[in-house]
């Protein structure tokens, strides 16, 4: 039992992080107050060095928040009105107010613990081979132990008494504690080791698939990417001028949430150019949008949109062949059937993607981006970050059958997504594992929960399947050599040459040795380090 809420030590100090007690604004008056207390819509005052209570929103104020314990990540970030923070992060510098919107068991820190409780109580696919082992080796110690009273006291001629002793020493030795000890214990601590860091394990199942990847595959926007695009080039057709067709093409895209339209409408934004108003709205998945603006036709979109209103993309071919080995997404600006523009946005790629994508190699698994944008500008990508194999210019409901693909092709594959258009695939991998800062659905589709939102998160993930799986085994390893090696011994067959034989309070000793090695040896997972990326 000692052992066993050592392996808890994880999820006590997980729910430690959250402060006991709470400043609120109540009447006008600052009032200190339980933490529990704190109700949804309270303001809560948060001052320098403050742990935060609860998950809200600030309304006043601004501050660097540490939220190294939750997502692993070590650099404060910046917050300010509008801004969300969680419970159990740290105030450093600033102080400010926000209003409670989770509290109690809703909060963030609280669905954390209560995953790391339900993936440690889960069993793996592994431990369903230990449980039928234990019930075998059950049967087989009553057998032997029969077979054992039955060979001494009826044909050997020894006394009740020997007969007896070594048949009770068969069934001590015989106890299967460690081998029902060996799989729990190890996940118990990996997966409470994983939240520590950021790394939040649904199943057990998904710890042990994870150690079965050949390959894993990425979305592009927000994983790899920071998921902020700015607009860089923009380039019209003559008889059209640049500001008109910006206004017109920052108006059509107002009206969507795309991370690219937003960039779009910044930019036009940054340049005071007012907005016109939009008689129609329509977006068509997978390749563009059409509006009507003042009287205009406007189509917006890739080049497989162009070709599908058959228009002709020829005067941009060489612009937007440049634009793509840049890395950017071209788009193209269709006015009333005319082509008017080529645009580009650039997606800047995350400082941490590159060791990422290193990590994984070193880990020996091939990465596989599949994304929407362009073939050029995908492959450019894939080009700096040395990623193994592109899918390029999928529709949204075309990303399960790439994985489909890819599984034909590989066997196992594990898919890395944060969007909601990315739900289909992290269910349909073997193992899905969700950007933490990504969508709710996403992350309800995954099966494992990067708190950060660094990539770094997947290699991470992935080591510590490879180390709690390899621990699993060392115990199973020593289990079930244990009961080999001992049972025959305990039924006296080393008796008749060597005279030896084991005392039944030798086998309790003995086995209770055996489950203190195999709750050690899990235990020892604690101290697991990533490994170092080579460069």
């Amino acid at each position: 039992m000692r052992a066993r809420a050592g392996a808890s030590d994880a999820i006590r100090a997980l729910m430690d992080l959250a402060p006991p007690m709470a400043t609120v604004g109540r009447n006008g008056v600052e009032t200190k107050v339980p933490t529990a207390g704190v109700a949804a819509g309270e303001l809560v005052v948060i001052k320098p060095g403050d742990k935060i209570p609860v998950d809200g929103e600030i309304v006043e104020g601004a501050s660097q928040v540490d939220e190294s314990m939750l997502t692993g990540e070590s650099m404060p970030v910046k917050k300010g009105v509008g801004s969300t923070v969680v419970g159990a992060s740290i105030n450093k510098s600033g102080s400010f107010r926000y209003k409670a919107t989770k509290v109690g068991a809703d909060t963030a820190l609280a669905q954390i613990v209560k995953l790391v409780q339900e993936a440690q109580n889960s069993k793996a696919p592994g431990q369903l081979l230990a449980d039928h082992a234990s019930q075998w080796l059950v049967l087989a110690a009553i057998v032997i132990g029969l077979l054992t009273f039955s060979v001494w006291y009826w044909v050997m001629g020894q006394t009740l008494l020997f007969a007896l002793t070594l048949t009770i020493t068969v069934f001590v030795i015989a106890c299967p504690d460690a081998l029902g000890l060996a799989t729990p214990m190890a996940i118990m601590v990996g997966t409470g080791l994983g939240a520590m860091n950021g790394i939040l394990f649904k199943n057990a199942a998904a710890l042990e698939n994870a150690t079965k990847l050949p390959v894993v595959g990425v979305d592009k926007t927000g994983t790899l990417t920071e998921g902020k695009p700015t607009l860089t080039d923009f380039h019209v057709q003559q008889g059209f001028q640049h500001e008109q067709v910006l206004r017109i093409v920052a108006s059509v895209e107002a009206k969507s949430e795309h991370p690219i339209a937003v960039a779009i409408v910044q930019a036009a934004e940054q340049q005071n150019i007012s907005l016109l108003p939009i008689t129609a709205f329509d977006s068509v998945t997978g390749l563009g949008i059409k509006a009507e603006v003042t009287g205009q036709t406007i189509h917006i979109g890739a080049d497989r949109y162009m070709k599908q209103l058959e228009l002709d993309v020829t005067p941009f071919e060489n612009e937007a062949a440049r634009l793509g080995q840049e890395g950017k997404t071209p788009l193209y600006v269709a006015i009333d059937q005319k082509l008017a523009a080529i645009i580009a946005v650039a997606d800047p790629i995350k400082d941490t993607t590159y060791t990422a994508i290193a990590g994984l190699h070193q880990l020996g698994l091939k990465v596989a981006m599949i994304t929407g944008d362009n073939r050029h500008t995908a492959q450019a990508i894939a080009a700096k970050l040395h990623i193994d194999q592109v899918i390029a210019e999928v529709l949204p409901d075309g990303k399960v059958d790439a994985l489909r693909q890819l599984q034909q092709q590989y066997g196992r594959v594990a898919f890395v997504g944060d969007g909601i258009n990315d739900a289909p695939a992290l269910a349909q991998a073997d193992v899905g594992l969700a950007i933490g800062t990504g969508t709710d659905v996403a992350i309800e589709a995954a099966d494992v929960v990067l708190m950060s939102g660094s990539l770094q998160g997947v290699p991470n993930a992935i080591a510590l399947s490879k180390a709690t799986i390899k621990n699993i085994r060392q115990n199973l390893f020593w289990a079930f050599f244990y009961n080999i090696a001992l049972i025959p011994i305990a039924a006296g067959v080393l008796y008749p040459a060597f005279g030896i034989l084991l005392s039944p309070i030798f086998a309790a000793g003995a086995m209770a040795l055996s489950s203190v090695f195999v709750l050690g040896n899990a235990l020892r997972l604690k101290y697991f380090q990533v490994p170092a990326i080579k460069a």
